[in-house]
């Protein structure tokens, strides 16, 4: 159904244009992975870290693609599970790879709130870190509570506060080179004793993690005018963008510090912009971090509280999850308990274990959209929508595979658990269905 503009209805608020759409998806995927990772990378490969980052770039625009196609096709939001129920018509399917976006999206979030009352904040303030971290992620809930369009404004002011750091970091970088200081040439090594191959495979693992923030964007599909025109634009801009800015600033940081001073620092940035000596001050620069990652956690429980009311609307969970607030239509309980599960996450793991069970439970989920978009391809719509070349999807699938390759023992046994609870979650919801269905006949 659709409406008089020609867009597919909605109960939700068509609020976002091209524009604000680039800045959402540029201002989530240039968030905590840079400001965090950036030294686990250089501790991974050695002076070479735009290798790897490219490397990660080139697998996200792969599967970016395959999201351009099904987003501008079927603009609904959902996203992944959306697509999983479209094409392989089996419900546990659907919910399963529904369940994997969302406990992904929810474990980054929890991970984002420790990110910010960590190392960046202890610049500025002493803090307990898990009561700070809950306090925030209550914070971020009242925002996307609001409404999308608060939402994104603010999202639109963190996005140039932290595009703004990271250019900050180049420039100095680039001044401190150019003024003799400096080793340039460590752009070009990597990590001694081991395959540069193995080394670049091993921290493009990491990077992945830096650019996965694409994906968010099509749980907000509703929310986007004339999303066939402004999607595919806004999704590959951003991500050739941030590409960018990340080359960039790995350029800077692997000449002004060496890898193992990058890869010991869990604040890396604040790290190189300090070794320039030029006159910027550590508070500020902290502050500029944690802006970023207060806009990748916003972000992120956007798309959570959006990937849930879908699901919800597709009745893969209980309806009560679809209730939106009937000012500010948004899902006000959908938002509530995302927010109470990444609290729940939040005081029972750490940062890097979250960081990389997110990166796993994307890879099946990206696996999934890849082969949907090749199994839809006999499903014909009206409308003209963006269209990747086959052997895109194909070679993503082999990306996604090769980065599962390269996932530890314990990240496994992590994301296995996870999955497990969403097994149980889907039998409980259907025994409760079956019950409802056999009260009702009789």
């Amino acid at each position: 159904m659709t409406n008089t503009s020609g867009e597919p209805s909605t109960r939700l608020k068509r609020a976002i244009g091209g524009p604000a759409l680039f800045l959402f998806i540029l201002g989530d995927v240039l968030g905590a992975g840079v400001y965090a990772l950036a030294g686990k990378v250089a501790g991974e490969v050695g002076g070479a870290i735009w290798v790897p980052l490219l490397v990660a770039l080139g697998f996200a625009m792969l599967t970016a693609a395959s999201y351009a196609e099904l987003v501008t096709k079927y603009p609904k939001a959902g996203g992944a599970a959306v697509f999983a129920e479209r094409a392989f018509g089996l419900p546990v399917v659907s919910f399963l790879i529904g369940f994997s976006m969302l406990a992904a999206g929810v474990t980054s979030a929890a991970g984002l709130s420790l990110a910010f009352a960590g190392d960046y904040l202890g610049a500025l303030i002493d803090t307990p870190t898990v009561p700070t971290a809950l306090a925030f992620l209550v914070l971020v809930a009242m925002l996307n509570a609001r409404g999308i369009r608060e939402s994104l404004g603010a999202n639109t002011v963190m996005t140039l506060i932290e595009v703004s750091g990271l250019l900050v970091v180049v420039v100095l970088g680039a001044r401190f080179v150019l003024a003799g200081e400096g080793e340039p040439g460590r752009v070009l090594t990597f990590t001694p004793g081991v395959s540069p191959t193995i080394a670049v495979l091993g921290a493009a693992l990491i990077a992945f993690y830096s650019f996965v923030g694409f994906e968010v964007s099509a749980n907000v599909a509703e929310e986007v005018r004339d999303v066939r025109r402004n999607y595919p634009r806004a999704l590959f801009g951003a991500l050739l963008v941030a590409g960018l800015v990340y080359v960039g600033v790995a350029l800077a940081a692997s000449a002004v510090l060496a890898p193992d001073a990058l890869g010991a620092s869990s604040a890396p940035l604040l790290d190189v912009v300090r070794e320039t000596g030029y006159a910027v001050p550590d508070e500020l620069f902290a502050l500029v971090a944690l802006i970023a990652v207060a806009n990748g956690a916003l972000l992120t429980m956007i798309m959570s509280s959006r990937l849930t009311f879908g699901m919800a609307e597709q009745g893969l969970l209980p309806a009560a999850l679809g209730k939106v607030l009937p000012n500010r239509r948004t899902p006000w309980v959908a938002i509530i308990a995302t927010t109470l599960l990444a609290m729940l996450l939040t005081v029972t793991g750490t940062l890097a274990a979250l960081a990389e069970t997110v990166v796993l439970l994307l890879l099946f989920v990206f696996i999934s959209t890849n082969v949907a978009v090749l199994v839809l391809r006999r499903d014909k719509v009206d409308a003209e929508h963006f269209r990747a070349p086959t052997l895109v999807p194909v070679l993503a699938i082999l990306s996604c595979l090769v980065l599962l390759s390269q996932q530890s023992a314990g990240t496994w046994l992590r994301a296995g658990l996870l999955l497990g609870l969403g097994v149980i979650l889907y039998l409980l919801s259907s025994w409760h269905a079956r019950r409802s269905a056999a009260a009702s006949a009789g």
